[in-house]
């Protein structure tokens, strides 16, 4: 049974399974940390293993598992592996996500509001 909201139907189980899946390798903050940085450019694994402070075997593990996922592809480049993320929404979910985290995170970078009826 599916029902609406809007003019929005229910995803099918399939798609809230995709969905969960995806989100559930999100949910590791090394693997969210090689998304970010993929979702900024391409790059090889020694790279991305020196940018986000892993050690190398762990990241090519979890480049696997994000590849498996379909979240992350790669190309050969001679000797080396490049990865990146072809999925413009793959990108956008994740940089949406760390960037608002960031901006809450950091309150003398918002804007400052001013409280109206607080009588200072």
């Amino acid at each position: 049974m599916t029902g609406s909201v809007g003019a929005f139907e229910d995803p099918s189980a399939e798609v809230l399974a995709e969905a969960a899946a995806a989100f559930g390798l999100l949910a590791s903050s090394a693997r969210l940390h090689l998304m970010w940085a993929l979702s900024q450019g391409e790059s090889d694994v020694t790279h991305l293993a020196d940018r986000v402070g892993g050690a190398l075997p762990a990241v090519s593990q979890h480049l696997a598992k994000l590849k498996l996922a379909g979240l992350v592809r790669s190309r050969r480049e001679g000797r080396r592996q490049v990865y990146y993320v072809d999925d413009p929404d793959i990108v956008t979910v994740v940089q949406v996500m760390v960037g608002q985290l960031t901006a809450r995170s950091q309150p003398a970078l918002a804007p400052v509001r001013e409280l109206h009826g607080t009588g200072g």
